[in-house]
């Protein structure tokens, strides 16, 4: 799967990515996919997952600034 394919990650909130990264680690864990589907599964959990870290380093930010100003 090309990053082309995973343009869609960038819409979701953080609850969507992280649910749609849940399903995609129980499908893997299931083991009932070809390898190639397999493959582009663990390309797509990968940039759920880098999407999730992303949100919520922002999260983080916004919180640490917020604090800094009282």
């Amino acid at each position: 799967m090309t990053e082309k394919n995973n343009e869609d990650i960038a819409k979701l909130s953080y609850e969507q990515a992280r649910d749609e990264l849940v399903k995609v680690l129980s499908d893997l864990e299931a083991g009932a996919v070809s390898l190639e589907q397999s493959m582009t599964l663990w390309e797509r959990g990968e940039a759920l997952a880098k999407h999730c870290k992303s949100l919520l380093s922002g999260a983080k930010t916004k919180i640490d600034e917020a604090l800094k100003d009282k």
